[in-house]
């Protein structure tokens, strides 16, 4: 894939838009939400994020639409399992190596970077790779949200072959993934890989062209969570209900609210599964709830009825302060609100839906219906 000779200019930098202190803020509290319980920690990502400014990095983001159609970009992110991104301290450059590993390989020049998945720190991640590297970030992503396996972003469900591809670990290790027969062997050759390097790791897929990232990308993601998090901020210091302030910025629906009564979690095969059972509180005293979880939330069941389900995003929401609960730090005792947004079109096609439908996650008893229509 050289591309050395080309003369084109990738983006105008007067595209783009440098983000300072108080977008990193708002994007925590957005990508956590759009993360529907995954993607990693947000506080974690903010953190490292403040520290590069502080350091005179440029983390910078490049309007959907403004990238030139032949331009290289590669979408990074975190792949393993939530729980270790808070365990375990990163070292800071695996995804920066990842792209440096993929240039070498392929022989070429990355322009910009893509977002794998909005959610939790995975949104933060591919903007740090780019301030290392000196590239942009497209504003799009893969999911629209987060969910628990690689082949299930638009960019694979539409065409894009994730291979060659490159991992790194906290460790310095580097693993170049030259061919998968599938995105879905990819995703189980890698799922093994990132097990052995202790269930954390960076990885970057091979380049796709601008056109395709215009086509197929989720667009305006880092818009979209960074004014969800405005949003919610504004209702906090306002003393209003940030639920509800979710609710109409997003045209979503507060489906539950209650307290977790039991938890079950545990991981297994570089996921975090497990189940939330809740118990309704103030105007659903009585009623009960239950989630699903596979790193992210998958179905959303209310007195033992499916009220929603992947992959439209349920969230689980701190009920006063409207901050997104990850499902690593989801505790006995918790107050929270369950609330459903719509997904983006992109992933309501058929082919998007055998790859991110609830048969893809093995509910073959549900059907599913956008939440526009229940």
């Amino acid at each position: 894939m050289s591309d050395s000779a080309r003369q084109f200019p990738a983006y105008d930098p007067a595209d783009l838009w440098i983000l300072d202190h108080e977008d990193i803020d708002a994007l925590e509290i957005g990508a956590g939400i759009l993360g529907t319980g995954g993607g990693g920690n947000p506080y974690v990502g903010k953190l490292r994020a403040r520290q590069a400014l502080n350091e005179g990095l440029q983390l910078s983001i490049l309007p959907h639409q403004k990238i030139h159609d032949d331009a290289l970009v590669v979408s990074v992110g975190g792949i393993g399992a939530p729980v270790v991104g808070v365990e375990r301290i990163r070292e800071g450059r695996e995804g920066l190596r990842c792209i440096r590993a993929l240039e070498a390989h392929l022989n070429c020049q990355v322009d910009a970077i893509a977002c794998e998945e909005i959610g939790g720190s995975n949104a933060i991640e591919p903007l740090l790779v780019g301030a290392y590297a000196g590239m942009p970030v497209v504003d799009c992503d893969g999911m629209g949200r987060a969910f628990p396996e690689m082949q299930m972003t638009t960019y694979s469900i539409y065409g894009h072959r994730s291979t060659p591809s490159a991992m790194c670990d906290v460790h310095g290790n580097v693993v170049i993934f030259q061919h998968a027969a599938s995105e879905l062997w990819h995703e189980r050759m890698a799922r093994a890989t990132v097990v052995s390097q202790g269930a954390g790791s960076d990885l970057a897929s091979a380049p796709m062209r601008g056109q395709f990232v215009k086509k197929y990308g989720i667009p305006n993601s880092y818009t979209q969570a960074i004014g969800l998090g405005r949003t919610v901020r504004a209702a906090q210091k306002a003393h209003e209900d940030p639920i509800d302030a979710i609710c109409k910025h997003e045209r979503g629906k507060r489906l539950f609210t209650g307290k977790i009564t039991d938890l079950k979690r545990h991981l297994q095969g570089g996921f975090v599964r497990g189940e939330v059972q809740l118990s309704g509180i103030d105007a659903q005293h009585g009623e009960t709830g239950q989630v699903l979880i596979q790193n992210e939330n998958l179905v959303f069941y209310h007195n033992e009825q499916m009220a929603c389900c992947v992959p439209d995003l349920i969230l689980v929401l701190d009920v006063d302060t409207g901050e997104a609960i990850t499902t690593e730090l989801l505790r006995y005792g918790q107050r929270v609100a369950i609330v459903a947004l719509p997904c983006h079109e992109l992933l309501r096609s058929p082919q998007a839906l055998d790859v991110v439908g609830p048969k893809a996650f093995g509910f073959d008893d549900i059907t599913y219906v956008p939440l526009q229509e229940v």
